[in-house]
């Protein structure tokens, strides 16, 4: 019985750290800046976004692969977390007109980062979600400039079916 006991209280223990995780805890318009940090963990990336707002960033990339977006307004409380690797905010990226600076405001921090010397690329590489686990990869020329966005079954955990 005291086994039982003791493996509910380890479940429970760990649904309520679960709930902080996501930011699912929280409470936009009540909860501060220092409750997100407390229940998130370490911010990965503060950046100044418009009208005084902060967005924190909690990427949980590669195996996670989520990355949550905080967006605290410039009275120190919470507007709200976001998910933001889903394909509904890979397509606001436009190839041939977004710019670095808002591919990180779009996505947040890259998990991996490649260059490609001889293509004259810089590609950033996202850990996603999708029916499968999926890359999404955003490709920028020299200048800074979106060239190519994509996603892709990630190849590391899709396996080829045996025929």
């Amino acid at each position: 019985m005291k086994r039982i006991i003791a493996v509910a209280a380890v479940l429970l223990g760990a649904g309520c750290a679960a709930s902080g995780y996501d930011g699912g805890s929280l409470v936009p318009g009540q909860s501060t800046a220092a409750e997100v940090e407390a229940a998130m963990g370490k911010v990965a990336e503060r950046v100044a976004g418009p009208d005084g707002e902060t967005l924190l960033w909690f990427p949980r990339q590669p195996y996670g692969r989520v990355s949550y977006a905080a967006r605290v307004g410039k009275d120190g409380k919470l507007v709200s977390v976001e998910q933001r690797l889903t394909p509904e905010y890979l397509a606001q990226i436009q190839p041939g007109k977004s710019r670095k600076d808002e591919v990180r405001a779009i996505l947040g921090p890259p998990w991996r980062v490649d260059e490609f010397a001889r293509m004259q690329r810089e590609a950033w590489t996202y850990a996603a979600q999708g029916m499968n686990p999926q890359q999404y990869v955003v490709q920028f020329s020299s200048d800074g400039i979106v060239r190519e966005r994509f996603s892709i079954d990630d190849p590391d955990f899709v396996r080829p079916s045996v025929m």
